[in-house]
């Protein structure tokens, strides 16, 4: 996990939830008055909080006389411990951090300027947080809570505001975004939203879907996603484990063979589409012919974007009172894992040598494909525009 400063008002870890949260909390800061760094932290797992504490070091150091708030899940779970850190002037747990008042010492609701397309070339809209399951090694719901969604109404009205500033790429972002709509009127699934706006925008040229979990695919999303090429041909899966037993004490709600029937019929429906993954290495009980299932996963899903979490064990979750796995085992296995995605995505950056793509260009000379390959923009290619690139070679993990 790393964490990203543009620029170092805020410190943000972890998910793109997160990240679209803290634009909106650097939006609000733009008019406190008081000069104040905040670190957005992260709680996924425990080297997240190390990480987090870490972060509230650094920014202290290099802001010695700003205001220093801490927010995110990992304040929010551990509120008192962020709060005893001489560091830190003020913990914000995430139900308040949408409030612009906490941000402003005297209290008052100043207003706030949308800047995001300041700092991206494209804008992550939170549609989503909270989490209504169970996994076991999963602290995130203490953190969010239940599942919220935001109505469609609220979400084309920020999306509109985006389009307006010339952004070229939507980012749909939650913590389950996939279970988005359980709790509103009539339950609508993803795909309902999804429509919604791409009918409501007919000029929008990119719309990107976050993490979703693949037994929360409804038909009208998978319909979409295939065949609709406004949506990225980009599907990140929350996949965790490619063994059956590890999933079932995980409590995740697929099997193994599920997930490769879905990447499978991805590809069959839209053969360019690029698969990432969220996978955990060393979870407890896990044997070696477990770790084989994880590594295989990677193959037989085609798995060329991966998230390889090694595991550790967070306070009051269920997995934590399982026998764990020895620490330089995980760290091994997660090693493997590693090796094995990067191997997958050599052989899909290589496939993709010779064939024009439409580039979205990125603020550091670097872009992205519309299957989130990364590209080596030429010389002067402004920013938060599409370019159509044809790459000849691959330079340090890049087609160039």
């Amino acid at each position: 996990m790393t964490a990203t400063v543009a620029p170092a008002d805020v410190v943000t870890l972890g998910c793109r939830l997160n990240l679209a949260e803290s634009e909106s909390i650097r939006a609000m800061l733009a008019d406190a008055g008081t000069p104040t760094v905040v670190v957005n932290s992260c709680a996924v797992t425990a080297e997240a909080v190390r990480q987090s504490r870490r972060a509230v070091r650094r920014l202290r150091r290099s802001h010695p006389q700003a205001r220093l708030v801490v927010t995110g899940c990992a304040a929010t779970i551990e509120p008192d411990s962020f709060s005893a850190m001489p560091e830190v002037d003020a913990v914000v747990p995430n139900a308040a951090k949408a409030d612009p008042r906490v941000w402003h010492p005297n209290g008052e609701e100043a207003p706030s300027r949308q800047r995001q397309s300041e700092v991206h070339t494209r804008a992550f809209v939170p549609v989503q947080t909270g989490c209504d399951h169970a996994c076991t090694f999963c602290i995130i719901p203490q953190g969010r809570g239940r599942s919220l969604s935001t109505p469609v109404a609220d979400v084309l009205r920020v999306i509109e505001r985006h389009l307006l500033l010339g952004v070229n790429e939507i980012v749909l972002t939650g913590v389950d975004v996939t279970g988005w709509g359980a709790e509103l009127p009539d339950a609508p699934r993803l795909g309902v939203l999804v429509r919604a706006i791409l009918d409501a925008f007919p000029s929008l040229p990119r719309l990107r879907l976050s993490s979703l979990d693949g037994v929360e695919i409804d038909g009208l999303l998978f319909e979409i996603i295939t065949g609709e090429a406004r949506v990225m041909p980009h599907v990140h899966l929350s996949l965790q484990s490619g063994d059956d037993m590890v999933l079932k004490r995980m409590k995740r709600r697929h099997s193994r063979a599920q997930a490769v029937a879905l990447t499978d019929a991805l590809r069959a429906a839209r053969p360019d589409i690029a698969i990432g993954a969220d996978l955990i290495a060393g979870f407890p009980t896990e044997t070696e012919a477990m770790h084989a299932g994880n590594l295989a996963i990677v193959r037989d899903c085609g798995v060329v974007h991966g998230h390889v979490f090694p595991y550790s064990p967070r306070p009051d979750t269920p997995a934590a009172r399982m026998p764990q796995v020895a620490p330089a085992t995980v760290r091994a296995r997660a090693a493997e894992i590693r090796a094995a995605v990067a191997a997958e995505r050599a052989r899909w950056l290589a496939s993709l040598v010779g064939l024009p793509r439409e580039v979205l260009a990125e603020r550091d000379g670097t872009g992205h494909s519309p299957e989130f390959a990364p590209y080596r923009l030429p010389e002067g290619t402004a920013a938060g525009t599409i370019v159509t690139l044809t790459p000849t070679r691959i330079i340090e993990g890049m087609l160039a």
